[in-house]
């Protein structure tokens, strides 16, 4: 359903995090009229729990844009509110919230999100950690039209981005937040103008990417190794991952496969004085280490401060 004019559209933006900062940035310096920014409301952090804004908020504050962050759209009067801006389209960035279909169907050109994957591999919250724990070797962004379900409906374009065994959950959020947003200019561009199909999705590779929670960083020994090492690199920086022993929480900030390890050691056992870990499959040689309200440090300069003997069994 292409329009006329293409030069500059009249828009909502939708999104809250940090990831969501650059497609904003990108739809402003294309010189669209961004009429109204839809975000999370500000939510209490630090240690005087005093209300934060959220990334999008402070960006579209700093630009002078025009904030919302109502607690939900399923009111009359906020959609109404929504249906007044007489949108060309909204553009929506983990944003938070369920669109009901009557924020859907409101823009001209529909609701238009930019996703974290390859879709329909990881639909949800959490695609970006999840591809990496699952050892994908490749994932992406996949701009998409939305519709009731979640992350199903059709496809306009995507990029993909090669994972090499490195990465970090940080360092690609980093780089998918920023080809989302090189990606959004022409793709809106090209939508409006009739330039772009949409595609359905298929209907195998569904896979979807629940959210992660900071119980799911504790380490499971009984797990293989080759799967905790994913995990560690995917949850990094956050919710990171961590082990107990002796009623103290370690974070395991890095970590290396060792193959084979110690078949007659338990899970969770220390192998030698490099603090290799048996785990149910091979085992992880702890590289970077980090207590409670400590600096994080490489295993030797940790180990001059933390006893952790071999034949140790950590929890």
């Amino acid at each position: 359903m292409p329009i006329a004019h293409t030069e500059s559209l009249r828009l909502a933006f939708m999104g809250t995090p940090d990831f969501a900062v650059p497609t904003l940035d990108a739809l402003v310096t294309a010189g669209h009229q961004v009429c109204a920014v839809y975000c999370q409301p500000p939510r209490p952090a630090g240690r005087g729990q005093k209300p934060r804004l959220s990334p999008v908020q402070a960006r579209a504050e700093a630009l002078g844009l025009n904030v919302y962050y109502p607690t939900s759209l399923k009111a009359a009067a906020a959609q109404a509110d929504f249906a007044q801006l007489d949108l060309d389209a909204a553009v929506v960035v983990a944003y938070g919230l369920i669109l009901p279909p009557e924020i859907l169907a409101a823009p001209r050109l529909g609701c238009l999100n930019v996703h974290a994957s390859l879709l329909p591999r990881w639909r949800g919250a959490a695609p970006i950690q999840r591809a990496i724990q699952a050892g994908d070797q490749e994932t992406g962004v996949t701009l998409m039209v939305m519709d009731a379900g979640l992350d199903t409906g059709p496809t306009l374009c995507r990029q993909v981005v090669p994972l090499d065994a490195q990465v970090t959950g940080g360092r690609l959020h980093d780089r998918l937040a920023a080809l989302g947003g090189a990606m959004i200019a022409d793709g809106l561009k090209d939508w409006a103008a009739g330039r772009l199909v949409a595609r359905p999705q298929a209907d195998d590779n569904i896979t979807y990417a629940h959210k992660l929670s900071r119980a799911e960083g504790q380490i499971d020994w009984r797990q293989p190794a080759d799967f905790l090492a994913r995990t560690i690199r995917a949850f990094d920086p956050w919710p990171g991952c961590w082990f107990l022993d002796r009623g103290s929480r370690l974070a395991l900030k890095a970590a290396a496969v060792v193959r084979g390890g110690n078949s007659a050691a338990a899970p969770g056992q220390v192998l030698d004085t490099e603090l290799t870990i048996q785990c149910g499959q091979d085992a992880l040689r702890l590289s970077v280490l980090q207590r409670q309200g400590k600096a994080a440090l490489p295993t030797a300069d940790f180990l001059r401060g933390y006893d952790l003997p071999v034949g140790t069994l950590l929890g």
